[in-house]
């Protein structure tokens, strides 16, 4: 949802967004695998008045969209006849309300509490009780011959009698193939021949795997964790008379007054007063360099400053801090499901069936028509059941989606749902804006040309036109007549005209402060100012023009670096096989200055619906575009392309806008989700082969009686550790490519470069 306004129910302690129609998000222990999200999703939308259900196992999240008379609490039972434990959201940080105190809703940590250890959960308590009992009989085996069986029989019992239950209520939820309705009637198969030592291990080795999963589970769900406890518990605030108090962090308001010294972690998004220093940003954004700051720049919270004491601003609570949306996006994200596995998800709905039908068969068709004996082939029946599970399969791709979301959220980069994963991973051309994307977005006045009336009058009028743009440009002009001591006019009537510049009326005169080919249209003779800007444009610099009564007075040039890191970004998509270009609405020669040395196509003099234009050339020619820019302006490209991209500072339009968005603007950034976004798919691609590969080889082996239920129930369980493993790797790898000498920032300006989310 855009928007959710939060409340907590007294009674079922359910976070609920209060809207039409209305959603409850649940925290659900106990969900370790994909067959738990189905039971889940199945159940829990056959209930009245539930019309959609999402559970994200990444997060141990259950989203349930209802009417608003709908019964929460037949939900939480819904989930605890299912074996799982319910339970509220944990917050990314408590709620700072404006009574003082940490919630007036909900008086609750912002941190979750300690899980309980395995061994003292129930889970851990019927594992070792089986176990203990398998170890007596195998003892009885050679002391107490007599004993063994019904030792046996009974760890059996003590294991079966919890699977066989939430067998039972999964079918009457909708769910009658469920996992352990599998493992119940394979154990009972078992029984039935005379193999009470294979079903009780078969049981003990089901707990056993189902204890591995949740590890699994709750390592890939600890990146986000560890980002929310980069928050340190208290902060220094200023009160009314200038002393500090020691108040818990995520009391800070906005615009509270607090001082952090050297060494501590800065507990709030906020403002620099006072002070001047470095401060490690790479918790959030992965930059190994210290990011210099001094008054009114930005700092962000669970940053560390490293230097001296810093005096800042709050500019967000801590509701709404950098750290709680990373982790809030990623939670959403991680949320969406990926093509894959929707096709994945579905493709277990038909094969789950499919292998019962086919065990069915085994069981009884050879000693029907064949005559076997009923005892070999019931086994190998019940053997085929267990490979049907299908937990390893459905898991594969989530898990990887998950970790790879993690992985990208700890160096920066930001992708919302696995969808744009995948879309990433098959990018083959990328587009990027100019002004603030390749260049640092600050331009600065080169030169002020006057043609008419006199300098200081040129320089009121395009400053009165400036005043109320943020393009960098705008901003640019502002500057340079700031440090001038020129005073903007009293301009009426301000109209921002798309594509061309902004026009007023000023002391009674029309005037037009816009780019070239904008003034031109509205010149009878342009070639004054055409040979005035001439020379500018031979030196790559973009030029605003100021028109009054249907002359030119004159014209501004200016200048904006490339990023540093420009090149070595366009490089390495380069070596990913991506070429690049360029889409602006500047001048032609300041675009090709800027393309020619990076190597890369330039297109100039583009109105906002030329660069979608384009986009939709390119993909029309077979491409798949990704298009970079600051996540506000030229918002239909953004929209056409496969993939938009946001380059701005931990801004909220950078975080909401487009499908992804890097945290600190480095061009390399592209480059680096590209690489990552492969490396996901390689491995849902590797987890996939993993599961169908061991469970075809296995329905070989035992159909010819090399295997029986021992090896089907560790493979089972063996490949959903190792599909959860092999992705939770994705959480090591190295994202951001080493960089030459040359190309790394300064920490001066890649400070300054952080602070900006400029438009092009």
């Amino acid at each position: 949802m855009s928007s959710e306004v939060n409340r907590v129910m007294p009674t079922q302690a359910i976070e609920t967004a209060v809207s039409a129609p209305m959603e409850t998000r649940l925290r659900v222990d106990g969900m370790d695998c994909g067959a738990c999200a189905n039971k889940v999703e199945t159940a829990l939308g056959r209930l009245p008045g539930v019309h959609r259900v999402t559970v994200s196992l990444a997060t141990d999240e259950v989203r349930i969209g209802h009417d608003p008379d709908t019964d929460l609490a037949a939900i939480r039972e819904t989930l605890s006849r299912l074996g799982f434990s319910p339970r509220e959201p944990a917050r990314d940080t408590a709620p700072a309300c404006g009574c003082g105190a940490t919630s007036c809703a909900a008086p609750e940590n912002s941190r979750p509490a300690p899980e309980m250890p395995w061994w003292r959960s129930r889970q851990g308590l019927l594992t070792l009780g089986t176990g203990a009992l398998m170890l007596c009989a195998y003892g009885a085996a050679s002391l107490f011959p007599a004993f063994e069986r019904p030792i046996f029989l009974a760890a059996v019992l003590l294991g079966l009698i919890p699977v066989a239950r939430r067998a039972w209520t999964s079918a009457r939820l909708g769910s009658p193939l469920s996992i352990e309705t599998l493992m119940s009637l394979a154990a009972l198969a078992a029984v039935s021949v005379g193999a009470e030592a294979e079903a009780a291990a078969v049981l003990f080795l089901f707990q056993v795997g189902e204890s591995l999963e949740g590890v699994a589970a709750r390592r890939s769900r600890d990146g986000i964790g560890a980002l929310i406890e980069l928050l340190p518990r208290n902060a220094q605030r200023e009160t009314a008379d200038g002393s500090l108090e020691t108040i818990a962090a995520e009391r800070l308001l906005v615009d509270d007054r607090i001082q952090v010294h050297a060494g501590e972690r800065i507990p709030a998004d906020g403002e620099v007063l006072e002070g001047i220093g470095g401060v490690d940003e790479s918790p959030l954004s992965g930059e190994s360099l210290p990011q210099v700051k001094q008054p009114g720049e930005t700092v962000f919270a669970g940053s560390v400053n490293l230097e001296s004491r810093l005096r800042i601003r709050v500019t967000a609570d801590a509701t709404d801090n950098t750290i709680a949306r990373i982790a809030r996006l990623v939670r959403e994200a991680q949320a969406r499901k990926a093509p894959s596995a929707r096709f994945i998800e579905r493709f277990a709905r038909v094969y789950t069936p499919l292998v019962v039908v086919f065990a069915t068969l085994v069981a009884v068709v050879p000693p029907l028509f064949l005559g076997a004996v009923w005892s070999e082939w019931i086994y190998r029946g019940a053997a085929i059941l267990l490979i049907g599970c299908p937990c390893a399969l459905v898991i594969s791709t989530p898990a990887a989606i998950a970790a790879g979301l993690a992985a990208g959220a700890r160096h920066g980069l930001l992708m919302k749902g696995g969808a744009v994963l995948e879309g990433l991973a098959r990018i083959s051309r990328v587009a990027f804006d100019k002004t603030g994307t390749l260049t640092l977005g600050r331009p600065q006045v080169t030169e002020v040309i006057v043609l008419a009336g006199t300098r200081e009058q040129l320089l009121e009028r395009a400053a009165a036109l400036s005043a109320g743009s943020a393009h960098p440009l705008s901003r640019a002009i502002l500057t340079h007549t700031a440090s001038a001591g020129i005073a903007p006019a009293a301009p009426d009537e301000i109209r921002a005209l798309p594509g061309q510049g902004v026009s007023a009326q000023i002391a009674g005169h029309d005037c037009l402060l816009g780019s070239l080919a904008a003034a031109r249209e509205r010149l009878d003779d342009d070639s004054a100012l055409i040979e005035a800007a001439e020379p500018q444009l031979a030196l790559g610099r973009s030029l605003s023009v100021l028109i009054e009564d249907g002359r030119a007075l004159g014209l501004i040039a200016m200048h904006d670096a490339p990023r540093e890191d420009a090149r070595a970004g366009i490089a390495a998509l380069q070596r990913l096989g991506i070429s690049s270009l360029v889409l602006s609405g500047d001048q032609r020669p300041a675009v090709e200055a800027l393309a020619g040395p990076l190597g890369i196509e330039a297109h100039a003099g583009l109105l906002p619906e030329d660069k979608q234009r384009l986009v939709r050339e390119l993909q029309h020619a077979g491409e798949r575009v990704a298009k970079v820019g600051d996540g506000i302006n030229d918002a239909p490209a953004l929209a056409a392309a496969e993939i938009g991209i946001a380059m701005g500072g931990g801004t909220e339009v950078a975080l909401e806008t487009a499908d992804a968005a890097s945290l600190h603007g480095r061009v390399g950034d592209v480059a680096a989700m590209v690489r990552l976004a492969r490396r996901t798919l390689r491995v849902i691609h590797q987890n996939v082969a993993i599961a169908v590969g061991l469970k075809l080889g296995l329905m070989v082996t035992t159909l010819i009686g090399l295997t029986g239920l021992w090896p089907a129930v560790l493979a089972d369980t063996g490949a959903t550790v190792l599909v959860t493993a092999n992705a939770l790797r994705l959480l090591r790898v190295r994202v951001i490519e080493s960089e030459p000498a040359s190309t790394q920032p300064t920490p001066r300006q890649d400070a300054r470069a952080h602070s900006c989310a400029c438009t092009d």
